[in-house]
C-alpha cells in the first residue's frame, strides 16, 4: 500500500470495513483478535494499528515492529477456523502503520476461546462489535449461500396448515404470467413437492418455511412466522392516509399490495402526432419486481415489517435484512444473482412472478429511466435494512417523447444503460464519463464501448473525458424545422453544410436533423457525395 493511498483511509475515518487501533499501550493481543474476528464474521475489512479513534498517527510500538508475517501467523494460530489475514507495514514520517487486511469468513469465525463476534453500527451510527448469537447463524449462513432458511421444514406444522385456495391461486397466477405450465398439471401435493413446499419427515409431510409463505393459512403464519408482515402505508406530507398491516401468504399479499398501487395509479397524457401515450405513475411492471424482490429476499429471522409507502413525490419499499454479502448499493446493478432465500425466489421465478435471469433490478432502473424518471436510489439502505426509493414526481415528457422517436427509428427498444446515458445527457451536458461509469456500476473501458454504439446511431458525441447528447429534442426540433423550411422556400434546396451554418450546430448533429426529417416526409435527399442536397418534398 502506497502511503498517500494509506492517508486517503485514515482521512475516510473508520466505518464498517475500517477499525482504527491504537499502540502507545501496546494494543493487548485480545483486543486485536477481537477485532480481527468482528470482521471476518461481517464481510472483511481492514485494521490500521497505530492509529488513534480520531485518526491521529501514533505508529506501531517498538515491540510490536516484528515481521508482517509474524503478526499474520498469530492471528492464524489464535482464531478458529485460521483466519488467513495479510499484514504490512507503512512506513510515514509519523510513524510505522501495520495495515492488517482481513477477509471475510465463510463460515462462523472466533477466538481460540469460543468467543463469536460481529461487526455493527451502534445507535450513532458508530461502527463496534458485539456478540453473533446462536439463533442469528442460520442467517448469518444464508447471506453467505450456504444455507437456505426457507428449504427447512417447519416443526409441528402439517399439511392442514397450507391453505387450498392459496393452490388455486397459485395456478392462476401460473396461468397468467406464463409461469412453468407443468405445475398446472400437478395435484396440489404434486405442486407442494415440486416447489418444495413441503418435506418428507418421516413419511408425513412437513410444511417448508417456503410452504408456509406461499401457501400457509394466516393462523399459521401469526403461530409459525411470527416475523412475517406487509404494510401498505400512503403518507400526504406528514398525514397517514392508509395503514394497513398483512399477515397473508405471500401469493397474496402481493396481489392486494399491486392491486392498492394500481386503483391509485395516474397517467400523464403524452400526444405524439395525434396518438395518445399514457405515461404512468408507478409503472407496473417496475413496481412488481421492487414488491416481489422486497417479498423474496427479506431475512424471515428479524422481526418488523416490509413496507410499502407511498409519499408524494416518492415510493419506498423496504424489508428487514441487509444485503447479502457480496452485494451493495453501489454493485447491486452487476452483483451475481445471489438470493437469501434461494427456494423461495425460485418458486416465484417458476410461478412467473419475476424475472427468470435475476436481473429485475434492471427492469426497476428500466421502468424508471424510459417513463422520464429519475433511476432507483438504495442509498437509505442499512446493514439491517434494504430501502430502494422510487421517483415518482411528473414525468420529463420531453425525454420520453425523445426515447419514443429513437426506439422507432432503432426498430428496438433501448436497453437500460443507453436509457441511462442518455437520461444523464438529458439532464445535463457535457456529462463526465466517470459519472456514466457510477451509475451503471461498469468500468471505463465498458463505459467507452457503450458510447461508442451510441455515437455510431448519432445519439451522443464524446471526448476524452465527458459525452453530450448531440441534438436536444426538448426545445428545438420545431424551431429548428421552421428555420430549414424557410431557407428551402428561398433557397429551394439545403445541404449539412448549410443546416450546420443556419442553427449553428455540429455535423453529427446536422446528419441526425436530415435524417429525422427524411424519414418524417418532409424532405428527400437527391444526388450523391459532393453533390447530395436535399429538397422539400411534395405532398400530393
Amino acid at each position: 500500500m502506497q502511503p498517500d493511498e494509506l492517508r486517503l483511509m485514515i482521512a475516510s475515518g473508520e466505518s464498517l470495513k475500517l477499525e482504527f487501533k491504537s499502540d502507545r499501550g501496546p494494543l493487548p493481543d485480545a483486543e486485536l483478535l477481537e477485532v480481527c474476528v468482528c470482521l471476518a464474521n461481517h464481510q472483511g475489512g481492514q485494521i490500521l494499528i497505530g492509529i488513534e479513534d480520531d485518526g491521529q498517527i501514533t505508529g506501531l510500538h517498538p515491540m510490536h515492529l516484528t515481521h508482517p508475517n509474524a503478526l499474520a501467523a498469530f492471528i492464524a494460530g489464535r482464531t478458529v477456523p485460521p483466519l488467513s489475514a495479510s499484514v504490512e507495514f507503512v512506513q510515514l514520517p509519523e510513524g510505522i502503520i501495520g495495515v492488517v487486511n482481513i477477509p471475510a469468513a465463510r463460515q462462523p469465525t472466533a477466538k481460540s476461546d469460543g468467543k463469536l463476534i460481529v461487526r455493527f453500527l451502534d445507535v450513532h451510527n458508530k461502527p463496534g462489535c458485539r456478540p453473533l448469537y446462536p439463533y442469528e447463524l442460520p442467517s448469518w449462513k444464508a447471506d453467505r449461500g450456504q444455507a437456505d432458511m426457507t428449504a427447512m421444514p417447519v416443526a409441528e406444522a402439517t399439511w392442514n396448515d397450507l391453505d387450498p385456495l392459496e393452490f388455486a391461486r397459485l395456478r392462476r397466477l401460473v396461468e397468467e404470467n406464463r409461469g412453468d405450465s407443468v405445475l398446472l398439471e400437478l395435484s396440489d401435493e404434486g405442486v407442494a413437492r415440486a416447489l418444495g413446499l413441503v418435506a418428507d419427515d418421516n413419511g408425513k409431510l412437513r410444511p417448508t418455511l417456503t410452504g408456509l409463505l406461499v401457501a400457509g393459512k394466516e393462523a399459521a403464519l401469526r403461530k409459525y412466522l411470527p416475523a412475517h408482515e406487509i404494510a401498505f402505508q400512503v403518507l400526504h406530507g406528514s398525514d397517514v392516509k392508509v395503514n394497513e398491516f398483512r399477515r397473508w401468504p405471500l401469493l397474496r399479499a402481493q396481489e392486494w399490495l399491486m392491486q392498492s398501487i394500481q386503483v391509485r395509479n395516474e397517467e400523464q397524457e403524452l400526444m405524439i402526432g395525434s396518438a395518445r401515450v399514457g405515461i404512468p405513475r408507478y409503472d407496473p411492471r417496475g413496481m412488481r419486481e421492487a414488491i416481489n424482490n422486497a417479498l423474496i429476499h427479506r431475512d424471515y429471522s428479524r422481526l418488523g415489517a416490509t413496507h410499502i409507502q407511498i409519499h408524494d413525490d416518492e415510493v419506498v419499499i423496504s424489508n428487514p435484512g441487509g444485503f447479502v454479502l457480496g452485494v451493495s448499493p453501489d454493485n447491486v446493478l452487476i452483483a451475481s444473482p445471489h438470493p437469501r432465500n434461494p427456494l423461495l425466489a425460485d418458486g416465484f421465478k417458476r410461478i412467473g412472478l419475476v424475472e427468470r435471469s435475476g436481473r429485475g433490478v434492471g427492469i426497476i432502473y428500466h421502468s424508471q429511466l424510459q417513463n422520464g424518471r429519475m433511476p432507483p436510489s438504495y442509498d437509505r439502505s442499512t446493514t439491517n435494512m434494504v430501502t430502494i426509493t422510487l421517483d415518482t414526481q411528473p414525468a420529463d415528457l420531453g425525454f420520453v417523447n425523445f426515447i419514443l422517436d429513437v426506439n422507432r427509428r432503432r426498430d428496438r427498444v433501448l436497453q437500460m444503460s443507453e436509457l441511462m446515458a442518455l437520461w444523464l445527457a438529458w439532464k445535463e451536458s457535457p456529462v463526465a464519463i466517470t459519472e456514466l461509469s457510477r451509475h451503471l456500476q461498469i468500468d471505463k473501458p465498458a463505459t467507452k464501448a457503450l458510447l461508442i454504439e451510441l455515437v455510431n446511431f448519432g445519439l451522443v458525441q464524446f471526448g476524452r473525458q465527458s459525452f453530450e447528447l448531440i441534438h436536444k429534442e426538448r426545445k428545438s426540433s420545431t424551431d429548428s424545422w421552421q428555420m430549414i423550411l424557410s431557407l428551402l422556400e428561398e433557397e429551394g434546396r439545403i445541404t449539412r453544410r448549410s443546416v450546420m451554418e443556419t442553427l449553428n450546430i455540429r455535423e453529427k448533429q446536422a446528419e441526425y436533423l436530415l435524417k429525422n426529417w427524411v424519414e418524417e416526409g418532409k424532405i428527400k435527399l437527391e444526388g450523391k457525395g459532393r453533390s447530395a442536397h436535399y429538397t422539400l418534398k411534395l405532398r400530393k
